[in-house]
């Protein structure tokens, strides 16, 4: 029987999840591995909150993994090598991977290729896991990628988005694999009192409540995504422990007033990362520089996000 390794990244879940869905077919072994990768620490991501969320997620993925019969396989160290000695190990033919959109995502994508094809194993990207439309697949005339919103929600909003799988009932995984503890929120320090739980069933009983408020329609300014009650939970957003895509066909099936402003906001979240596909540097450069000099001023906040004027971690 052949074996394939589904690489999580920022698709932390096990509903709505092509690479898995593939990785599946015909009856493999999947080895679903997940890599703390210390890249990402050093790029200052390894934030508080976003540790302790990212352990939610870690451990509910685990916690649906094994109840189909499976687990979570967990390394630490350079996501490049951890991938390919896994593959090693378990022999796999092919490696599966979300597509990112970032200039970290696509330098890892690149560095994997390329070492996976000196060991032997296949790898096999797939699009539209983090994003309801692929960066590309929507581009004005004129340039590669939309600087502006309304023309690019406009465009958007014609785009069907794919079909969304189920999560699988099996998850046969090689026994003989070695795996890290998973990581615990419990014990971080500075996490902050108020942060949501992280993981999958937390962001689909938030989906589900979201969904069961009546629609409203919600002012917006021109150019703008709409503002107000119907918004995604975005905190599960970022890490895929919730569906974009599926959040869209839920506002659309549900209809009235608000969907438009509720859909809105992945298109705004879509917008950014083909904006961030096109111009990697765009996620520490000024679109239309000023020159400002806050980034330098300021630390990293518990989010992973800058600071301005703390001077260290907020």
């Amino acid at each position: 029987m052949s074996v394939s390794v589904v690489l999580f990244t920022s698709g932390l879940r096990l509903h709505d999840h092509p690479p898995l869905r593939a990785a599946l077919r015909g009856g493999r072994e999947v080895v679903p591995l997940f890599v703390r990768d210390r890249a990402v620490a050093a790029a200052g991501f390894a934030a508080r909150n976003r540790q302790a969320f990212l352990a939610d997620c870690l451990a509910d993925l685990d916690a649906g993994l094994r109840e189909r019969g499976g687990r979570l396989v967990v390394r630490s160290g350079d996501l490049v090598a951890e991938g390919c000695r896994v593959a090693a190990e378990a022999r796999a033919d092919t490696v599966h991977l979300a597509a990112g959109v970032s200039g970290f995502a696509a330098r890892r994508e690149v560095r994997l290729r390329r070492a996976l094809r000196a060991a032997g194993p296949g790898l096999r990207v797939h699009e539209a896991v983090v994003n309801v439309v692929s960066p590309g697949a929507v581009t004005p005339g004129s340039s590669g990628h939309f600087a502006v919103f309304g023309p690019c929600v406009r465009r958007w909003s014609q785009q069907r988005p794919r079909p969304v799988p189920a999560a699988p009932r099996r998850v046969p995984v090689p026994g003989h694999l070695g795996s890290k503890p998973l990581p615990s929120r419990r014990g971080l320090p500075g996490v902050s009192p108020g942060l949501a739980a992280g993981g999958e069933r937390r962001g689909e009983a938030a989906a589900v409540r979201l969904a069961a408020r009546r629609p409203r329609r919600v002012r917006r300014p021109a150019g703008r995504p709409g503002r107000g009650r119907d918004l995604p939970p975005l905190p599960h957003l970022p890490f895929g422990s919730l569906s974009a895509v599926e959040l869209v066909h839920r506002a659309r099936r549900r209809g009235g007033a608000g969907t438009e402003a509720f859909v809105r906001q992945p298109a705004w979240r879509d917008f950014h990362r083909q904006v961030l596909a096109a111009r990697p540097g765009a996620s520490a450069a000024d679109h239309r520089t000023r020159h400002d000099r806050w980034r330098r001023r300021g630390g990293v906040g518990r989010a992973g996000a800058p600071a301005p004027g703390r001077g260290g971690a907020g």
